[in-house]
């Protein structure tokens, strides 16, 4: 089965680029593909230059393309601190760890105050946030994020976006797959739409908000 057809996305450094779509459109088989989580039958991934679709997800994490997957994935049974700590594992990582932590508190305020708990024992919006932190560990030079407001309440899918929002801000380059379409456009500068493992639609975030197609599709209007 092929999920994803020529679809071509272009991601420049400093941007938030969103990829909008329905269940099943290849959202997340992008995202898995240009980490290296899923085999390229077809086609090219270049990053900073370099052309890394036959290298290992190892290799491309060590590049700093960081992937933070749908459904937050923390270690549940591991602090809150030893959650972020595992985060920062490449050596260049590892040379900024205690910079990244305060980096990482200062942006996610509940962490420090939970960091001896488990992972576990954290709400469903305090484990995404913590999922964020860790991949913000991993100093990524492209952050793709897979859903991240995918099972939350209104009032955490709002607090998680403005967190969103703030590592935009910072200069990191995000790469964000996400239904839930109205947040995600106001902080993007680019987006693309997924049919069917077709990109159907690019524009700049304000082209996309003002389409026809989005607004029916995603917006309800």
């Amino acid at each position: 089965m092929i999920a994803l057809h020529e679809a071509s996305i272009t991601v420049e450094e400093g941007e938030t680029v969103t990829v909008l779509g329905a269940n099943a459109a290849g959202k997340t088989t992008l995202l898995n593909g240009i980490s290296g989580l899923v085999p390229l039958r077809h086609g090219t991934i270049l990053f900073n230059g370099e052309s890394i679709e036959n290298l290992p997800a190892h290799e491309r994490v060590a590049r700093g393309l960081i992937q933070v997957p749908e459904g937050r994935l923390v270690f549940p049974f591991m602090s809150v601190e030893d959650n972020l700590r595992l985060g920062a594992f490449t050596p260049r990582a590892r040379v900024h760890l205690k910079s990244s932590l305060e980096r990482v508190y200062d942006l996610f305020p509940r962490l420090p105050e939970r960091k001896a708990q488990l992972a576990g024992s954290l709400s469903g919006g305090e484990q995404q946030m913590l999922a964020l932190g860790r991949g913000l560990m991993a100093l990524p030079r492209l952050l793709m994020l897979d859903e991240p407001s995918l099972g939350l309440a209104p009032l955490l899918v709002q607090e998680v976006m403005d967190r969103v929002a703030r590592i935009r801000a910072e200069g990191v380059t995000v790469l964000i797959v996400e239904q839930n379409v109205n947040q995600t456009l106001k902080f993007a500068d680019r987006g693309y739409v997924l049919e069917n493992g077709w990109v159907a639609l690019s524009g700049s975030a304000a082209e996309l908000g003002a389409s026809d197609e989005v607004r029916k599709a995603y917006l309800g209007m």
